[in-house]
């Protein structure tokens, strides 16, 4: 096997488990001051890319090393330790620093709600990426910049540098982006102007549609979220996802990726000539990816009980695949369907099917949400069991 990195943020994960069936009308109905909400119980797993991605890539075969920053607390003794379970390990404690946590809010009908300490990942440098460990790597992939303050400081500088010394080695390089508070510094950051020094180092760029419309297009953002509804949904997205995946390849980057929630995924692929610089060591095949573009509807999930980390799982799903040397196509309706896959665990490892068992489920014919007459038929899917 081919080594993988996984480097950057991680994470404890506590998503309260609401009870079936319960179904409120609004999130103000839900969330209001001085209520009680009865749940059943607590998932508590790992979180953020370096666990999501990075164990989701060892889960589906690939001999991967994680990278990340945690404290010496109790936290962090959990994140280690589930993280030993899965016979991974490796991260950094810091005894200055506590472990990032998020609490998860997931009430049925409705996107999830985070709570986030972004804790030691804020330390996190290109420092803490071992030299000796790039020597023989075939793939990088780094996720959640916006939640780690050293890589959003001076125009992400140090996120370039670290970019720019692994694509130096030969190693192809994947990055994930991650939701921006308004009200934080990264917030009020100039994304634009950090991707453009970033970008032009990445050959593999998948960002949420909210994450990338919120960087390039804040007007945008602002309209679709003032709707208070799941902006994936809106009739336009995929239209405006395809847009921004233009201006991200006219950046420098090599394939862009942008997950578009139940209105499945939009992807799009540089030249020939850029293409051509991802290197070597994956062995990507220049004239089956060069210019191309598509969009991949969602698969409908048997059920649904979160959708936690089920992006981050599609980018392991689709960076697997293009390590097996399929096509981009086939890259791209594998993740989706391994999203799809993911949602049916509170977390986001339970569900996670082989690729080749995806498969088999796609050559069955496994529904997609589509459109019917021009008509989006998209719409949110209860948080509880219920099959479709």
């Amino acid at each position: 096997m081919r080594k993988v990195i996984a480097a950057g943020h991680i994470c404890l994960d506590i998503t309260p488990v609401f009870p079936q069936g319960h179904v409120c009308a609004s999130l103000e109905e839900l969330l209001v001051p001085g209520k009680l909400i009865r749940t059943e119980g607590v998932s508590v797993h790992t979180g953020g890319s370096v666990a999501n991605t990075g164990l989701a890539l060892k889960l589906l075969g690939n001999d991967v090393i994680l990278m990340g920053k945690v404290g010496r607390d109790a936290f962090g003794d959990m994140v280690r330790g589930i993280l030993a379970g899965y016979g991974a390990g490796g991260l950094i404690v810091d005894g200055k620093d506590s472990t990032s946590y998020s609490v998860v809010l997931a009430p049925p009908g409705f996107d999830r709600i985070f709570l986030h300490s972004p804790g030691a990942n804020d330390t996190f440098s290109s420092e803490d990426v071992p030299e000796e460990d790039l020597e023989d790597a075939v793939l990088f992939h780094f996720g959640y910049p916006p939640l780690m303050k050293r890589m959003v400081e001076a125009e992400g500088a140090e996120l370039e540098g670290m970019f720019r010394r692994v694509k130096a080695k030969g190693i192809v390089t994947s990055l994930d982006l991650a939701a921006v508070d308004p009200r934080s510094p990264a917030g009020n950051a100039d994304w634009e102007a950090i991707l453009r020094r970033v970008l032009k180092h990445v050959d593999f760029f998948e960002p949420s549609f909210e994450e990338l419309c919120f960087m390039l297009d804040r007007p945008e953002w602002e309209r679709l979220a003032s709707a208070g509804t799941d902006m994936t949904q809106a009739p336009e997205v995929t239209e405006k996802a395809d847009t921004l995946a233009r201006r991200c390849l006219e950046m420098g980057c090599g394939v862009v990726l942008v997950k578009c929630g139940l209105s499945g995924m939009v992807y799009r692929t540089g030249s020939a000539q850029r293409l051509g610089r991802t290197g070597s060591r994956v062995g990507l095949d220049v004239k089956v990816w060069a210019q191309k573009a598509g969009h991949q509807p969602c698969f409908r999930a048997e059920y649904v009980r979160s959708g936690t980390g089920a992006g981050d799982v599609s980018i392991a799903a689709f960076l697997t695949a293009l390590l097996q040397g399929e096509a981009p196509e086939e890259c791209v309706r594998l993740a989706a369907a391994e999203g799809a896959a993911s949602v049916t665990s509170y977390d986001a490892l339970g569900g996670i099917l082989p690729l080749e068992e995806l498969r088999r489920r796609i050559r069955a014919g496994w529904k997609t949400y589509g459109r019917a007459e021009g008509t989006p038929v998209f719409q949110n899917i209860p948080a509880d069991v219920k099959k479709f």
